[in-house]
């Protein structure tokens, strides 16, 4: 039985017109894993939800620590929960 599970994660830094969405995107399709990412208009962050396995969890935060090139991530914040099984896909929202 797989470990199944839900992460908020929210980047802080520059992550914002460095196209972290697509470059989180990618990364969450290559792992399987469902949810969205968004940039947060309230504060100088970047939002990801995801579900899947735990370990293919894991493996997302720690990318998402490097981010695309242009970028320069300065603070992680995680947030795990129950998998919810509410997406059947991962996509950026606007």
């Amino acid at each position: 039985m797989s470990d199944l599970a839900s992460v908020q994660i929210k980047l802080y830094g520059h992550v914002q017109g460095v196209f972290f969405r697509a470059f989180t995107e990618r990364a969450a399709g290559r792992l399987g894993l469902t949810g969205y990412v968004r940039n947060l208009s309230v504060e100088p962050a970047v939002e990801v939800w995801a579900e899947g396995e735990r370990q293919r969890l894991r493996a997302l935060i720690r990318y998402l620590r490097g981010g695309p090139q242009s970028a320069k991530v300065i603070k992680v914040v995680t947030k795990w929960s129950a998998y919810s099984g509410d997406y059947s896909h991962f996509g950026i929202k606007f």
